[in-house]
């Protein structure tokens, strides 16, 4: 796929100023960066993220621009050199030594020049999901974590070579780990296809590792759970990912946060929900009542003729999250509880009591009158 224009990607024009070409990358970079999207949006949001901060590398130094503008997407791109070959008259050459780093660093993938040696590769990215309690996300916590890692073969110390032999320069592209192909204009570098990018091949490969010259063990690491974290967030362990190929770097750990189901309360970002029930004559006559938070017991007051339904908030009784300055609130829905299993002594007064309420009319239901009078089509 062809690559978009870097200007297009920033959204700027091509005179666009050093300042303009900073404040555009910057808001491009808070909307698309991968910790603040979820979900289906997060594999998207990372290439925009990437695409954004490639063009931000390239159009923020100003060889690298001047190149872009003259030569284009070739004018920086690592693989590609005119017929003057490295530092010819073209300036190809030139441009794919000063870059090669920043494409191999920040996208993981090869890095270096013809002459520079074989090419590395960034190790890929892992993830791990982690179950935390509400309370946990609350408070914050550190907890250790297993996850599988690399560990030099003890057979062949690393070698891949079977004990008794050795590793051999590849003679295909003489260790250098890439081969030239002339196609028109260009001399392109391509990975060897016969050592894969090593620069070396082995005759005869350890039976321990397969050749690899690491065995897969597993580690422990601890991790610190912020204070305020929720469900979806991600934290990363850099470096503790899938270890990089001749000798490149290593991706990250990313550990996603998955809240488990709390048996009272519910959270909506900083804040909390629960339901409390309250008996049907607290509910009439009022009084106070005592509600959990995540901080102890608080107490509310309930009006007399409280209305089921009837939402109470606990200001600052929530979470504070991450990226917070003050905690949310709680908030308590009230649930008004219809008596059952009731004796003979019960249902009498019960029955003396609506006895009572038909005499004085709608003024103890406040609802009723309301009510009928939207039904009155239904029933005529």
């Amino acid at each position: 796929m062809a690559k978009r224009d870097f200007y297009e990607i920033l959204g700027v024009p091509k005179n666009a100023s050093d300042e303009d070409i900073k404040k555009a990358y910057r808001k491009l970079a808070m909307k698309h960066h991968p910790d603040r999207n979820q979900g289906d949006a997060t594999k998207a949001a990372e290439e925009k993220f990437k695409e954004a901060k490639e063009a931000y590398e390239m159009l923020s130094d100003p060889q690298k621009r001047a190149a872009y503008d003259q030569y284009g997407h070739a004018g920086v791109d690592p693989n590609m050199r005119g017929p003057g070959g490295a530092g010819g008259a073209d300036g190809f050459g030139g441009f794919s030594e000063s870059f090669g780093d920043i494409f191999g660093d920040i996208f993981g993938g090869q890095r270096g020049g013809a002459g520079r040696g074989r090419q590395v590769y960034r190790g890929s990215d892992l993830s791990y999901a982690m179950e935390i309690s509400l309370e946990e996300a609350a408070a914050g916590k550190e907890s250790e974590i297993r996850i599988p890692s690399w560990d030099n073969c003890g057979t062949c110390h690393g070698s891949g070579a079977k004990p008794g032999t050795s590793v051999k320069t590849c003679p295909s592209c003489n260790g250098s780990g890439v081969v030239q192909m002339r196609q028109g204009f260009f001399s392109v570098q391509q990975t060897c296809p016969h050592c894969h990018g090593s620069g070396k091949i082995i005759p005869e490969p350890c039976t321990a590792c397969n050749g690899q010259g690491k065995v897969k063990k597993h580690k422990t690491l601890e991790i610190k759970i912020p204070p305020g974290i929720d469900d979806g967030m991600r934290i990363r362990s850099t470096g503790n990912g899938e270890p990089g190929r001749n000798g490149g770097p290593s991706g990250d750990l990313y550990i996603e946060i998955r809240l488990r189901k709390h048996d009272l309360f519910e959270r909506e970002g900083d804040d909390l929900h629960c339901h409390v029930p309250v008996s049907i004559s607290t509910a009439a006559l009022g009084g106070e009542i005592a509600v959990p938070t995540l901080g102890g017991k608080a107490s509310i007051d309930i009006p007399e003729g409280t209305q089921h339904g009837k939402t109470f908030r606990l200001r600052g009784r929530g979470i504070k999250g991450v990226r917070s300055s003050y905690p949310g609130d709680l908030y308590c829905h009230i649930n008004v509880e219809t008596p059952v299993k009731l004796t003979e002594h019960q249902r009498k007064l019960l029955r003396e009591l609506e006895e009572s309420f038909q005499k004085g009319g709608n003024k103890h239901s406040p609802n009723d009158k309301g009510w009928f009078e939207k039904a009155k089509a239904f029933f005529f």
